[in-house]
């Protein structure tokens, strides 16, 4: 009994020295502003322990990935069949426009009645379109929406294929560069920003190897993030190279973003809230609040944080 459960002992202990081995694998959005404390972390110590590929949650779906960045409304379409994810920090926050076409007769919001308007669809930036739209007493069968790729909108906008585009940055940015002083923008705050949010799933966090290196990266997100505000032109190069964007439009687009690293208050309401919409597109009930709290865990921040000022 002694010799088995020595065994057994050594065995735990090689396979927990393996686990703790394997580098966290982070899917992260290599063409957004939004991941640039990300970079940053995985250029220090943190780096060490991880591995960024491309891509998204739906690489936490297939289990390719441990960890992976995306907006609020990634969460909720895929939390439906894979009810493990979770979202542990709030990375940073995005101001989305709408850029329209002045010579298309668009003065107002409310002239994007009848007119062709390209975004992505199912994404944050429909949703965002969705609640500009209802301001003006409008909603998405009031308009042509076109599913379009950010990264197409500013060609899109020039060939005059679409009146207007929905979308984060530097898309946005692109499609006002694109047409000039033709274009008229939309912007409110108020109505939506995106939360552009650290997420894992369930499974990572109860590994204890993992769970480790998920804490550290945090807390190395959280320090890039305070670099971020105070000295933002510092990471611009690391960022250009990253997502393949000039460091002038970077400079431009700053204004829209904010890098909180943390869990803002208000992070359920937006998911309540915007669990209608998405409920309605995917014809299903719309979950209630109490189950939609179980999508944030807010143990590992506060983990990384060590009890520290926020």
């Amino acid at each position: 009994m002694t010799t088995r459960l020595w065994l057994a002992a050594a065995f735990a202990l090689v396979m927990a020295q393996a686990s703790s081995a394997q580098p966290l694998r982070v899917a992260v959005n290599m063409t957004t502003v939004e991941s640039a404390p990300v970079f940053l972390a995985a250029q220090g110590a943190a780096g060490r322990e991880m591995t960024l590929t491309g891509g998204g949650i739906p690489l936490l779906v297939n289990r390719t990935a441990d960890v992976a960045t995306n907006s609020e409304t990634q969460i909720l379409v895929r939390s439906v069949e894979s009810p493990d994810l979770r979202v542990v920090m709030t990375v940073a926050e995005c101001e989305y426009r709408i850029v329209a076409r002045r010579s298309a007769g668009i003065r107002r919001l409310a002239d994007l009645r009848g007119r062709t308007i390209g975004t992505p669809a199912g994404t944050s930036a429909e949703y965002y379109l969705s609640k500009m739209l209802r301001t003006v007493k409008l909603d998405e069968p009031d308009v042509t929406v076109v599913p379009m790729a950010v990264a197409d909108m500013a060609a899109a906008m020039k060939r005059g294929d679409v009146a207007a585009v929905a979308g984060w940055e530097p898309g946005a940015q692109d499609s006002i560069g694109a047409l000039g002083a033709d274009a008229i923008v939309f912007q409110d705050r108020k109505i939506y920003r995106e939360l552009f949010n650290l997420n894992t799933i369930a499974g990572v966090l109860g590994d204890p190897a993992k769970r480790r290196a998920l804490v550290e990266l945090v807390r190395a997100i959280v320090e890039a993030s305070r670099d971020v505000r105070t000295r933002p032109a510092d990471g611009w190069p690391l960022l250009s190279s990253r997502i393949n964007v000039p460091r002038a439009t970077i400079a431009t687009v700053w204004q829209h973003f904010r890098f909180p690293a943390a869990l803002p208050a208000d992070l359920l309401d937006v998911l309540v809230e915007e669990e209608q919409w998405l409920a309605a597109r995917q014809k299903r009930t719309p979950r209630g609040r109490a189950r939609l709290q179980t999508l944030i865990d807010d143990t590992v921040l506060r983990e990384a944080l060590g009890g520290r000022e926020k």
